[in-house]
C-alpha cells in the first residue's frame, strides 16, 4: 500500500495506536482526519500535528456516525481509507453490580459502530483510488482475558466480522485489512494499565511497515502467536493467561 497519497479517516485517534498511526501517515504525506469523543484531546493532537483534521464524534451513537460520514465525504471528497480503532476495554466480573448501559456502550463501540461504519462508507469507497479498510481488533479476539469479557468478545466478532467482508469485497477494489494488536502501553481501559506492554513506537512502527508491504492481518508479538496457534495452544495460552481469576 502506498502510504503518500491517501486520505485517512481513523477513529478514536485523539491519542493512543489511533494517534501514533495517524502521526505515521502524516510522515508519509497522505491527509489524514482523526475523530474521537473528547474535543480537548483532539485539539491537543491538532496543536501537536497542525496538519490533522478533526471532528468530535461519539461512534457510539448513531446520530453521530451518519454525521462523520457526511462531514468526512463532503469535505473531503478524495477520502478512500476508513479505519475502525475507537474502542473500549473495561474490567469486571459478571458477579460484580454492573451497570447495562456501560456494557452496552462498550459492545456499541467496539463492534456495532465499525460494522455501522463500513456500510456507511462502502458506497463512497467504491468510487475511489486505492479505497480500504482497516478494522482494528486485538490478540484477544483469539484468547480471551475473562478480566475483560465484552472486550474480548467484541474484538472476537471484529474479526469474524472483517474476514466476513473481505471475502464479500474481494471482487472489488476495496482492500480490507485488520490491525490485531497485543498489549500496547497505552490509556486502553485507564492509566497504567497496560505500562508493561509493547511500546507504542516500536508497535505502530511495525504496523506501518507490514502495510506498506501490503499484509492484510498485520499482528506483532503475542498476537502474531495467538492468531497462529493451534486449538491446544490457545486453550493452554488461556489457562496461563486467565489462572489468577476465579
Amino acid at each position: 500500500m502506498d502510504l503518500s497519497s491517501n486520505t485517512i479517516l481513523i477513529t478514536g485517534g485523539s491519542e493512543g495506536i489511533g494517534l501514533a498511526l495517524a502521526e505515521r501517515f502524516l510522515q508519509a504525506g497522505s491527509e489524514v482526519l482523526i475523530c474521537g469523543r473528547r474535543e480537548e484531546l483532539l485539539q491537543e493532537a491538532q496543536a501537536k500535528h497542525p496538519r490533522l483534521k478533526i471532528q468530535v464524534c461519539d461512534v457510539s451513537k448513531e446520530a453521530e456516525r451518519i454525521t462523520l460520514l457526511n462531514w468526512a465525504t463532503s469535505q473531503f471528497p478524495n477520502l478512500n481509507v476508513l479505519i475502525n480503532n475507537a474502542g473500549i476495554q473495561r474490567r469486571f466480573q459478571f458477579t460484580q453490580d454492573l451497570e447495562w448501559g456501560l456494557v452496552q456502550q462498550e459492545i456499541v463501540t467496539n463492534f456495532e459502530a465499525p460494522v455501522h461504519l463500513s456500510m456507511l462508507f462502502i458506497k463512497h469507497l467504491l468510487k475511489q483510488q486505492h479505497p480500504a479498510i482497516i478494522n482494528v481488533t486485538s490478540g484477544l479476539a483469539f484468547t480471551p482475558a475473562a478480566f475483560a469479557p465484552v472486550y474480548s468478545a467484541t474484538k472476537a466478532a471484529l474479526h469474524s466480522f472483517t474476514l466476513s467482508l473481505r471475502h464479500q469485497l474481494s471482487k472489488t477494489p476495496i482492500k480490507v485489512l485488520e490491525i490485531v494488536p497485543p498489549a500496547v502501553n497505552t490509556n486502553l481501559g485507564g492509566t497504567g494499565l497496560h505500562t508493561t506492554g509493547v511500546p507504542l513506537a516500536e508497535f505502530a512502527d511495525a504496523v506501518i511497515k507490514q502495510i506498506e508491504d501490503g499484509e492484510l492481518e498485520i499482528t506483532y508479538g503475542f498476537s502474531e502467536k495467538t492468531s497462529r496457534a493451534s486449538r491446544e495452544e490457545l486453550d493452554e495460552i488461556f489457562k496461563r493467561m486467565n489462572q489468577a481469576l476465579p
